[in-house]
């Protein structure tokens, strides 16, 4: 039942998320902001519950400082401008997020694969297998976080530039 809700809520997650890794995107600093702390503390969950076995953990650690790299390109290849109505803009690169989403999506993909035989033997229902209790899927939840905390931070500095380039101008 629970598997029931979270399809349809991730698949919603998912398109939203493809969504805003095309064309030019506002800037809106307080949800950067509220995405950045809503990241961290994912983050911060997902690796208290790694604590019991520490290869998960290392590969939530290894995957977020891979996806802080990463965001660093991100922000590199993003670009700034500002629209008719005096709005700023930025337009991320859409290979970087658009790779990133198709990465998580395989990952998780395969991991229902590989569960869900275990979720329709009764006796393996009740202990309930978890989806992320795997190394590489944390690593790969790792990128996504590190990414996208790096690449919202990124944003806000380089927005804070734009703007004081455009008034010097």
């Amino acid at each position: 039942m629970i598997y029931a809700l979270m399809i349809p809520l991730m698949a919603f997650a998912i398109w939203r998320r493809v969504r805003g890794t095309f064309g030019r995107q506002p800037i809106r600093r307080k949800r950067m902001i509220a995405r950045i702390a809503v990241f961290t503390a994912i983050g911060a969950l997902i690796g208290l519950g790694g604590l019991h076995n520490p290869r998960l953990l290392e590969g939530l650690l290894g995957g977020a400082l891979a996806g802080a790299a990463l965001g660093t390109v991100g922000i590199k290849l993003t670009r700034f401008e500002r629209d008719a109505e005096g709005n700023d803009l930025f337009i991320p690169n859409p290979w970087v997020g658009g790779l990133l989403t198709l990465l998580l999506i395989g990952r998780l993909a395969w991991r229902f694969v590989v569960v869900m035989p275990q979720l329709q033997d009764p006796a393996m229902a009740h202990s309930g297998p978890a989806i992320g209790n795997s190394p590489l899927t944390l690593a790969i939840f790792g990128l996504t976080i590190g990414y996208y905390i790096c690449y919202f931070a990124g944003l806000l500095v380089h927005h804070r530039r734009f703007e004081r380039a455009q008034l010097a101008t």
